[in-house]
C-alpha cells in the first residue's frame, strides 16, 4: 500500500511519462553561455540534456524527488540531488551561485511554497531570471466542476492527486513577489486554442484566466528584500 504522507512515495505510481518532458520553451529563453542553472524537479533531466546541448549551460544541477527519475537525470547533468527541497536545510553551494532557476510544476506540490522559494532566492545571483509554471486552478472546467459540487481529483493534470496547493494567475504571481521576487510577466505556458481565444476577445481579455490551463511566471531576483520577506528568510 503506498504511503499518503510521504511525498517520494507519492510519485511511485506515476507513468514515466510524467518524468520525460523536457522545457523547450525555458531552454529557447536562456542565452548561450557558460550558465549555471538549478532547476527543481527536474525529473529525468531532459531540460538540463537540451540546455547543454544548445551550449546553454556550463553547469546544470537538479533537485529531484523520486529516485528512479533522479537515476535517469544522472548522466544527463552534471549534478543531482535526490530529496525532498522542503526537507533540505542547506544546499551545497554559496550565495549567488545560479544565473537560472526552473521550477516546472513544483510549486503546487509543496507544503509551504513561498518558504522555499524564499530559501532558494539566496542561490540564485542578483537580476537572476525564474521560470516556473503550475496549473490554473480557475480554469473554466474546475470551475464547472465545483458549480456541479465536484471535485474529481486524477493522475495528471490540473487535478492532480499529489497537488497540496492551488493557484490562479494573480495569486501565483503575489506567491513570488512575496518571496522576494520581480514578476516580469504572467501568461499562459500554451497559446489558447481557437475556442479560448475567441471567447477571451468577446469578454475583452478581463476573463482570461478562465481559459488558462497552466500558468506560466517569468521572473527575477529582487536586489534587495522587504523587511516582511526577510523576516521568512531568517
Amino acid at each position: 500500500m503506498m504511503d499518503t504522507t510521504d511525498p517520494a512515495a507519492q510519485y511511485q505510481k506515476k507513468a514515466p511519462k510524467y518524468f520525460s518532458a523536457a522545457r523547450a520553451d525555458y531552454v529557447a529563453e536562456i542565452p548561450p553561455g557558460p550558465n549555471r542553472v538549478l532547476e527543481i524537479g527536474c525529473a529525468d533531466g531532459m531540460t538540463g540534456l537540451l540546455a547543454k546541448q544548445q551550449g546553454k549551460s556550463a553547469f546544470y544541477c537538479g533537485i529531484e524527488l523520486s529516485p528512479d527519475a533522479a537515476r535517469n537525470a544522472k548522466d544527463r547533468i552534471d549534478e543531482i540531488i535526490l530529496g525532498d527541497i522542503e526537507k533540505i536545510d542547506e544546499l551545497p553551494w554559496p550565495e549567488n551561485s545560479f544565473d537560472f532557476l526552473i521550477i516546472s510544476e513544483v510549486l503546487e506540490h509543496l507544503a509551504d511554497p513561498s518558504r522555499v522559494l524564499t530559501k532558494l532566492r539566496s542561490y540564485l545571483r542578483p537580476g537572476g531570471r525564474v521560470f516556473a509554471s503550475s496549473p490554473n486552478v480557475s480554469h473554466y472546467q474546475v470551475i464547472a466542476m465545483l458549480l456541479k459540487g465536484d471535485w474529481q481529483l486524477t493522475e495528471m493534470g490540473v487535478m492532480d492527486r499529489t497537488h497540496l496547493r492551488w493557484f490562479t494567475p494573480k495569486t501565483y504571481a503575489a506567491l513570488f513577489t512575496e518571496s522576494g521576487y520581480i514578476v516580469e510577466s504572467v501568461q499562459a505556458v500554451s497559446p489558447l486554442n481557437k475556442k479560448a481565444e475567441i471567447a477571451n476577445l468577446l469578454t475583452l481579455g478581463k476573463l482570461k484566466h478562465l481559459f488558462v490551463v497552466q500558468i506560466d511566471i517569468r521572473a527575477s531576483r529582487a536586489k534587495q528584500l522587504s523587511p516582511s520577506v526577510e523576516g521568512r528568510s531568517q
